[in-house]
């Protein structure tokens, strides 16, 4: 009798503690989940391949200059010194302080030290997906002059990179390109959630429920989109989203969702993915409507733009 009370409550215990445990468990998968699926950067990213190659760093002396001839943008690291950023003839900053200087599309610029003494930087090439016309790379402002704060987690990443500059490690430039890559992610995270990019689809993404939207779009280009799921999307009505949209990004939701589509076709057919397979997977029935399609929004059909991209 005593033993059957005690494994009664023994066994009551356990289903209290049971029901807690998996009530805690659902719940923390249901933030994870719902943190996925607002991550407003991953599917931009998903669909480039985004890249850095670090090129240069030590001390400089004397005026560097960098063209738009390559098909990747630039990243410079400054560590020490003071320089002055020209672009296009004009002196536009002046830096004194460690500072990062981000270029994601191809730009002439030059640097140039205000004294002797120079400046102690790094260098990078960096690939946004401009030659698939990712939203992530024209989106972005021409250039970025960002000063680096001690206690930022951009500072941590930028120490280890100098460290990995200045040593002799086994793997060096690998591990010195996989850091840029992460500080690049770093960066576009501060700079989204300082507000500092006003224009294009970072107004959207900077909105709630616009993002929802976007994000939508983003995530799943195969899917037949109508303004009025996306607006569902948003929570809000057809008419508010549209006008709300366009004003924040500069073209209506559709003609978005087109461009996106295209981009994604583009980073396809870069990976030698048949076109006849691309059409379905950007939401189009057949590869005649994406030809269609991509012919009037590139300039050139998907065999001609593969034969020179």
């Amino acid at each position: 009798m005593v033993f059957s009370l005690v494994f009664e409550g023994m066994k009551k215990r356990f289903w209290r503690w049971s029901h807690h445990a998996i009530l805690a468990v659902i719940l923390s998968l249901d933030f994870y989940t719902e943190s996925i699926e607002m991550d407003r950067l991953a599917p931009l990213l998903n669909h480039i391949s985004l890249a850095a190659r670090v090129f240069y760093a030590g001390e400089l002396c004397q005026v560097a200059s960098f063209d738009d001839s390559e098909v990747a943008g630039h990243l410079h690291v400054v560590k020490a010194g003071q320089l002055t950023l020209r672009i296009g003839g004009a002196d536009v900053a002046c830096v004194d302080r460690p500072s990062v200087l981000f270029f994601p599309r191809p730009c002439n610029h030059t640097l140039i030290p205000q004294n002797e003494l120079g400046f102690e930087l790094l260098c990078a090439s960096i690939d946004l997906g401009v030659k698939v016309q990712s939203p992530l790379a024209m989106a972005l402002p021409e250039f970025l002059v960002l000063p680096i704060n001690d206690g930022e987690p951009m500072a941590a990443t930028l120490d280890l990179l100098f460290q990995e500059a200045f040593g002799d490690a086994c793997g060096r430039q690998a591990a010195l390109d996989r850091l840029a890559e992460y500080f690049l992610i770093q960066m576009l995270r501060h700079v989204m959630a300082a507000g500092l990019l006003k224009g294009g689809i970072f107004s959207a993404l900077a909105d709630q429920r616009l993002a929802r939207a976007v994000t939508a779009m983003h995530q799943r280009p195969a899917h037949p989109w109508t303004l009025d799921e996306l607006a569902e999307q948003a929570g809000m009505s057809r008419a508010r989203f549209a006008v709300n949209f366009r004003e924040a990004v500069g073209m209506t939701p559709l003609d978005y969702l087109t461009d996106w589509r295209m981009s994604v076709a583009q980073g396809l057919i870069r990976q030698g993915v048949p076109i006849k397979n691309i059409a379905s997977a950007v939401g189009y029935q057949s590869q005649t409507a994406l030809t269609r399609v991509f012919t009037k929004r590139v300039g050139r059909s998907p065999t001609e733009w593969m034969l020179q991209a």
